[in-house]
């Protein structure tokens, strides 16, 4: 006897439990203070990608492969390359899907963190851009990469500040292409309370002067992006639950 085919029951359920999930206040609570708890640990910095760190949690590295899989995008661009991890992650998913480029942009990119990316096997499907991500002689240099036609996700893990982020949201935002996503990356920081602001970083943010501020001053200025629900929904271990945003028009 055949067994049932369950995959689109399967898909559905999974859906009604993130939305579920996204709701539960106190498990979301709950996930902040074991985040706070593991910081200690620096425990976004005990991870690899190929060799390379990739400073992220488990759960943001899982959201944005689901991301890149299902939409499939034919250029992604990063700001903040720190040490190439992330960028040498999201080239792999590039790879595998067989078309892409990601475009790493950073006031500064060190050299021991070039030599590790651009030394990779992974190098090929990667650009490097160094500069101010927000300034016009930038962005230009981004977008004189950007083939024509070419569908274009956007990912925001620089410096963390509001002021900063908006700006780069005002930028980049833009570029982002229907039906692809704009991720704002550490939107926790404004999901914290005054005492949970990790403070071991060469600068702290605190709630009203971080990415989560941003983001929302941001939606209110555009009408071309929705949260996703359901993918936020299930980030309760996540350092950027709220901040994958999907784009719904040209």
């Amino acid at each position: 006897m055949a067994s049932k085919d369950d995959r689109l029951e399967f898909e559905a359920h999974k859906r009604e439990m993130s939305l579920a999930l996204g709701r539960d206040e106190t498990a979301f609570q709950h996930a902040v203070d074991t985040l706070v708890h593991l910081d200690k640990y620096d425990y976004a910095y005990l991870w690899s990608w190929m060799g390379v760190p990739i400073i992220q949690m488990p759960a943001d590295i899982l959201a944005t492969q689901e991301v890149i899989w299902n939409t499939k995008p034919d250029i992604i661009i990063e700001t903040g390359v720190a040490r190439g991890g992330s960028m040498i992650f999201m080239a792999s998913l590039l790879q595998v899907i067989g078309k892409g480029r990601v475009i790493g942009v950073d006031i500064d990119i060190r050299a021991h963190n070039r030599d590790s990316i651009e030394t990779h096997l992974l190098a090929p499907r990667i650009s490097l851009i160094e500069g101010p991500s927000t300034a016009p002689e930038t962005l230009q240099r981004v977008q004189a990469e950007i083939p024509a036609g070419a569908s274009v996700m956007v990912v925001l893990d620089s410096d963390h500040s509001r002021d900063h982020v908006l700006s780069e949201l005002r930028t980049y935002g833009p570029l982002v292409t229907e039906g692809h996503y704009l991720v704002v990356a550490d939107t926790l920081l404004g999901r914290q309370d005054m005492s949970q602001a990790p403070t071991k970083r060469s600068k702290v943010w605190y709630p009203g002067d971080e990415p989560y501020a941003a983001l929302k001053a941001y939606m209110g200025e555009t009408d071309r992006f929705e949260i996703d629900e359901a993918l936020n929904g299930k980030l309760v271990l996540s350092s950027s639950p709220g901040g994958y945003l999907r784009c719904t028009r040209p």
